[in-house]
């Protein structure tokens, strides 16, 4: 079992904040990504349509031969994490518990925001994991749909992304939230530009470095976790590899290697 791969899968480009923190803590480990590009966005999709993408990638990744799936895509972890765990035989982790967690360990006024994709604010899948850690703690979600397209075409840095921002984080600001949970691993991409707005008291939690601390953990409880040689990784796009290669390097300032396609059974 050390020697199989860890499966992360994402709608897009976002869950590769996730494989570069996997990285870091489980260096040894063989990752394979799969980016949902011909799907992508999942924020504004029906739970339907986001399980039945999210089932044939886990299956896929389960033909692979990993032994742990990591949902790095929020929407997928609210909608579609239930049926990945009753449908799927290889253990299944999601992105929003620990998520939640490390929010209400970092808040100093019981006050935290999320900023999602539609799908995720609906499932109101974070509010519900803040309360499970912390009955009074007061949550306020803010759906950001325009992030997401801004990042997978490249635009965090242009004017654009600073005016959207300031129209999706007014009502933030309002809130009085101290603590920030960023919803979508897309949006990591955007942290200059919403930590600017939101000032020096804001803290923004990243659930990438989490995630992959939580991944760790069970693995090594599991006695799985691979502990010889320098680990490798595979990438999938669903479409058009080509560019996901192109501005996947450039989002990471790293090579990533050959991106295969890989179409879809669904």
């Amino acid at each position: 079992m050390k020697k199989q791969p860890i499966g992360v899968f994402d709608s897009g480009l976002g869950g590769l904040t996730i494989l570069n923190a996997l990285r870091r803590e489980l260096p040894q480990e063989d990752l394979i990504y799969f980016g949902d590009t011909a799907n992508v966005p999942y924020g504004s999709k029906s739970k339907a349509a986001v399980t039945r993408f999210s089932l044939a990638i886990a299956r896929f990744l389960q033909q692979e031969n990993v032994k742990l799936i990591i949902v790095a895509c929020n929407t997928a972890s609210a909608q579609a994490l239930a049926e990945l765990r009753k449908q799927i035989s290889v253990p299944v982790m999601g992105v929003i518990e620990p998520g939640a967690q490390k929010a209400v360990q970092t808040t100093r006024n019981g006050r935290i925001a999320v900023l999602g994709t539609e799908g995720t604010v609906k499932s109101g899948a974070y509010p519900k994991a803040v309360a499970k850690r912390n009955k009074k703690a007061r949550v306020f979600q803010q759906a950001c749909p325009l992030f997401v397209p801004l990042v997978e075409e490249n635009w965090g840095k242009k004017p654009a992304a600073g005016l959207i921002a300031e129209e999706y984080l007014a009502p933030v600001k309002k809130s009085g939230a101290d603590t920030v949970i960023l919803g979508c691993t897309h949006y990591p991409v955007l942290k200059p530009v919403i930590a600017k707005i939101l000032g020096k008291n804001v803290t923004l939690v990243d659930s990438a470095d989490t995630l992959a601390e939580a991944a760790s953990a069970f693995l090594t409880a599991r006695g799985q976790a691979e502990t010889k040689g320098k680990g490798r990784v595979r990438v999938y796009a669903s479409d058009d590899p080509k560019r996901f290669k192109r501005l996947a390097e450039y989002l990471l300032a790293d090579r990533i290697g050959a991106v295969r396609l890989k179409k879809l059974n669904q």
